[in-house]
């Protein structure tokens, strides 16, 4: 009967992992640039920028009583702007880390890709898309100059370039791009664009030559314009990170917009410095404006459903025969964390570790010179979890002493069961004697557990958050440790040693919470198969060295025992 039921079992297992596998072939993860075409640095000047309108810039109006309070408003007379031109053309740029596309029509970014981050893992050397305009998707970064004397107001400045392309050759260091316009009295602007190597940091600068006989005001802007197509870095499964606006203010260094926020409105705020950002899983784009300049911030929807994330500056000024200018910074690359720290104060906390970055943030080191040393981020992982079990080596040691100690007490807690019946008063109270003499605590086994779950967590986070591990391999057919295990074997090995620590573990006596400890291990098991392959790893050896760390306590204590019991006779 035993046998016939084991392959029964045996025979279910094998057709539900079949199972498994063909749907995972069936359906596999997408990970996409959210137009759903591959793309590359050649292929988007075949795309067709969405034609830039007045609703795509910053209100220049006065503020009314009946505006919209989100909109930046700004004191302004008519500048005298040069006329729009939508095909003005496009100046493509190329570094060790970013390609884009400036479109001259405005100098807005209006495509920008990641080379050193693919699109897909074992796919063509497509770079990575962050911003890009299409038919299927919106998403630019936009800057200009409002207010009395802008240039970007009522139409979009027109620039001129002295070349269509420029590219970082392996001997520079740094790249300067300037888009050069002219106003019909006597005021030369130049737009700048410098990009350093190894960075993802673009300076942004306008320089204002006032050949006028008139004092020359203006307000710089930026903002970052998206509909809200979903997340392409995402690589699906449980645990999904955040999409949307993200700023900092005096009173709150971290601020979530989110798009059902903007819709319903949000409140603007001003401080010195700051940032304002666009957040998703993996990377992210953000203005970081003059830190010497009050800023603006702010979020609008339009009427064709696009979002735009704003800060606007406070007016600066050049003299009559003077030259003027005013800086921010653009940066669009992956959530570094030590990266985004050195751009500005607060701009890291886009790396959400939720309510336990304080411990997240020092495990996220600990990996960082772990991997630095081995090279492999899943041999990292499995090194930084034997650490965080030497680290409560002495609290699960604990924990095992008091399960080893129930599991003896096993037998007598049986006996007293029978002994006493149905009196529960009684029963509770002999089994409270019982550990009272025997010097056990019911509880020893759940407080050390307790203590361990935050790290737990905030490891939890820090994988999850981590970009290093998308498309990091470990062995074999594990590729990206960032998606979830496309044989599920990982997950399956999972469960299988959590199957293997009920069983070392004594019992409960409340037969529906044995129930429950033995499907434990298979509803943990589904649950994982979807998970990232880094963080089922990162619980599978942990299962596994506390199994073998289970195992040495429990043999330990039960000889300790032994030996008592044989000295006692």
């Amino acid at each position: 009967m035993n046998l016939t039921r084991f392959f029964l079992y045996t025979a279910l297992a094998v057709i539900t992992y079949l199972m498994l596998l063909a749907w995972q072939e069936d359906y596999p993860p997408l990970i996409d640039n959210g137009d759903n075409v591959v793309q590359s640095s050649n292929s988007t000047q075949q795309d067709i920028p969405a034609t830039p309108t007045q609703s795509d810039i910053p209100n220049s109006a006065p503020a009314a009583a009946s505006d919209d309070a989100d909109l930046p408003s700004v004191a302004t007379s008519t500048p005298p702007a040069p006329a729009a031109n939508n095909d003005a053309g496009i100046v493509e740029v190329r570094t060790d880390t970013l390609v884009l596309n400036i479109d001259l029509n405005g100098g807005d970014i209006t495509y920008l890709a990641l080379p050193q981050y693919l699109r897909e893992l074992n796919g063509s050397d497509d770079p990575f898309v962050l911003l890009s305009p299409n038919n299927q998707r919106t998403y630019a970064a936009q800057s200009g100059l409002i207010g009395r004397d802008g240039i970007d107001s009522p139409a979009r400045a027109v620039y001129n370039s002295a070349a269509t392309s420029y590219t970082l050759s392996d001997s520079e260091e740094s790249l300067t791009v300037d888009l050069v316009t002219s106003t019909n009295t006597g005021v030369q602007i130049t737009k700048r664009f410098e990009f350093q190597r190894d960075s993802y940091l673009i300076d942004v600068s306008f320089l204002v030559e006032n050949q006028s006989g008139a004092l020359w005001q203006g307000n710089a802007f930026g903002q970052i314009k998206r509909d809200d197509f979903d997340d392409p870095s995402d690589a699906g499964g449980f645990g999904r990170t955040y999409l949307g606006y993200v700023t900092t203010a005096s009173d709150d260094p971290y601020i979530e917009w989110e798009f059902d926020d903007v819709e319903d409105g949000v409140t603007p705020h001003e401080m010195t410095g700051g940032w304002l950002g666009f957040s998703q899983h993996y990377f992210i784009t953000a203005w970081v404006p003059n830190t010497d300049s009050t800023n603006r911030y702010s979020a609008r929807r339009n009427d064709n459903n696009e979002y735009f994330g704003v800060f606007t500056s406070s007016p600066f000024t050049v003299e009559p025969g003077q030259t003027g200018s005013h800086n921010f910074q653009f940066y669009a690359g992956p959530k570094d964390q030590y990266a985004l720290a050195e751009v500005s104060d607060n701009l890291d906390l886009t790396i959400d570790y939720s309510f336990l970055w304080f411990l997240a943030a020092p495990i996220y080191w600990l990996l960082r010179q772990i991997n630095s040393f081995v090279g492999n981020y899943g041999v990292s992982i499995i090194l930084l979890t034997f650490c965080v079990k030497a680290l409560f080596y002495k609290l699960s040691e604990t924990q095992y002493k008091s399960m080893a100690g129930m599991r003896r007490l096993m037998p007598k807690m049986q006996q007293l069961k029978e002994s006493y019946g149905d009196d529960r008063m009684k029963l509770q109270k002999a089994t409270m004697d019982l550990y009272k003499k025997e010097k056990i605590n019911p509880f020893g086994g759940c407080l050390p557990m307790l203590v361990q779950m935050p790290v737990f967590i905030a490891l939890y986070w820090v994988l999850m958050e981590s970009v290093e591990l998308r498309h990091a391999p470990f062995f074999l057919w594990l590729e990206d440790l960032s998606v979830r295990d496309p044989f599920f074997v990982l997950p399956l090995l999972m469960g299988a040693s959590m199957y293997f620590q009920t069983k070392l573990s004594p019992a409960p006596a409340d037969p529906m919470q044995a129930k429950v400890m033995q499907l434990m291990p298979i509803m943990m098991t589904v649950l994982f198969l979807w998970f990232p392959a880094g963080l089922v790893l990162y619980w599978l050896t942990n299962g596994v060295l506390g199994i073998a760390q289970q195992w040495y306590i429990t043999r330990k204590i039960e000889a300790e025992y032994a030996a008592k019991a044989k000295k006692a006779t």
